[in-house]
């Protein structure tokens, strides 16, 4: 298995609507977009896919949108990277035993993925899983990141229910961690303070440290 394949179509309606915003914006990296960090890593962070103008025009996840302000401001702080701010693929932010991944590659129409789409790309995230070793830790940002955990690892969803801070033992001693996604709505509308966030990060560090 792989975890990422740059020219992947398998899923026509999202390499179509990538091939139109192409054309809108040449400029745009407009492809799958590769997970991000280290290999050898404690800490595996799962998105839901690139944003129009963060992952898909930078190539990097959370990149250069309003959803990576609050991720890599807690990444810094908890001492997962090197700087808090990220702002293009080529800038100085390096992860530290860390790795940034997407449920889904590809840019989806109106940041909306189809099921079968969430479940044809499912066996990218599946590589990443079955790569880690015991004891790493994923945190997974929204429910649609928490399911695609579970079905990569062909888990009941019923035995592990999303909630913000839930911890969920996982195979091969993983531990899961979810957390509400890191979104402009969920952060202005204080369905996700900051405070809320850095808990999760700080159950985590502790955990980790233990």
């Amino acid at each position: 298995m792989t975890q990422y394949k740059e020219d992947c179509r398998e899923c026509p309606r999202l390499a179509t609507f990538l091939d139109q915003v192409k054309l809108e914006q040449p400029s745009y990296f407009c492809k799958p977009v590769p997970p991000f960090g280290d290999t050898s890593i404690r800490l595996l962070i799962v998105g839901l896919a690139p944003g129009m103008h963060g992952a898909n025009r930078t190539g990097r996840p959370f990149t250069g949108d309003y959803a990576g302000i609050l991720l890599y401001k807690a990444l810094f702080h908890f001492g997962f990277s090197n700087q808090q701010e990220s702002t293009a693929a080529d800038d100085a932010l390096r992860l530290i035993d860390c790795r940034i991944t997407n449920a889904v590659k590809c840019l989806p129409p109106q940041n909306k993925p189809e099921p079968k789409e969430i479940k044809q790309c499912n066996h990218y995230l599946k590589s990443e899983l079955t790569s880690l070793q015991p004891n790493t830790f994923i945190l997974a940002l929204g429910s649609i990141a928490h399911q695609s955990v579970l079905s990569a690892f062909e888990l009941k969803k019923s035995d592990y229910v999303f909630s913000h801070g839930a911890r969920h033992d996982l195979p091969n001693q993983l531990v899961l961690y979810d957390s509400y996604h890191c979104s402009r709505y969920n952060t202005q509308t204080k369905r996700l303070t900051e405070e809320m966030f850095f808990s999760v990060f700080q159950s985590i560090k502790k955990e980790m440290e233990s």
